[in-house]
C-alpha cells in the first residue's frame, strides 16, 4: 500500500469523529441510524480500525456526504465534473452545483438544526440571488425582514440586500441558490409561449 494511501486512510477516523462531534451525535444514536455497533465507530474513529465500504456507505448516507469527502480522496477527476461538497464549521454543508466561470452559479445549502434566537449575521454583496428550500424550515432575515420558508417556498432578492440564512430548532433544512452577478436574474416562464 502507498503512502499516500496509508495517509489518506490513517484520516478517515478523524474526519469521522469530527462530522459526529460537530452534529452533537451520540456514538449510540450513530449506531441506531447506521446499523453499526457502538464499539466499531468507536474504533473506526480511533484509528483502531480501518473502516470497510459497507461502514462506509451507510455513514456517508447518514451525514449527507460523498464517499470522497469523508475519505479525502485525491481528485482524479475534471474539476467542472468533480463538484465535492464543502464542509464549514458551523456544520453547514455546501454542494456546489455548477463549475463554471461567469454566469448563474447553482449550490445545495445543507444547514443543521439552528437556534431561534441566533442573531443573523447580515451580509450584502454584488449580485442577485434565487433560493428555493427543499426540506425544512428556512430562515431568511432581508434587511428588516425575518421570514420562515418552508418546502416548496422560494425567494428572491437582490443581494445588496443585507441577508442572511439558517435553520430553526425544527430541525435542518436544506435548499437550494441561484446566485448571479448583479443584472443576472433566473428567467422564470409561467407557459410555453413566454419568452
Amino acid at each position: 500500500m502507498s503512502e499516500n494511501t496509508e495517509h489518506t486512510l490513517d484520516t478517515v477516523g478523524p474526519r469521522l469523529k469530527h462530522l459526529r462531534l460537530r452534529r452533537d451525535i451520540t456514538l449510540t444514536t450513530l449506531a441506531v441510524e447506521t446499523g453499526i455497533s457502538t464499539s466499531t465507530l468507536s474504533r473506526l474513529e480511533a484509528g483502531l480500525r480501518r473502516p470497510t465500504l459497507e461502514q462506509l456507505l451507510p455513514l456517508a448516507r447518514y451525514y449527507g456526504v460523498t464517499l470522497d469527502s469523508l475519505v479525502d480522496a485525491p481528485r482524479t477527476a475534471n474539476p467542472r465534473i468533480d463538484l465535492r461538497p464543502m464542509s464549514c464549521a458551523d456544520g453547514s454543508i455546501i454542494i456546489p452545483l455548477t463549475r463554471r466561470p461567469g454566469g448563474i452559479q447553482a449550490y445545495k445549502f445543507v444547514l443543521p438544526t439552528g437556534s431561534d434566537d441566533a442573531a443573523p449575521d447580515l451580509r450584502s454583496h454584488e449580485g442577485f440571488d434565487w433560493a428555493y428550500v427543499l426540506n425544512g424550515t428556512l430562515r431568511l432575515v432581508l434587511g428588516d425582514q425575518d421570514m420562515l420558508l418552508q418546502a416548496g417556498h422560494a425567494a428572491e432578492f437582490d443581494t445588496r440586500t443585507p441577508h442572511w440564512f439558517g435553520a430553526t430548532s425544527a430541525g435542518p433544512v436544506e435548499y437550494l441558490s441561484l446566485v448571479g452577478r448583479q443584472g443576472q436574474r433566473a428567467h422564470v416562464r409561467t407557459s410555453v409561449g413566454d419568452q
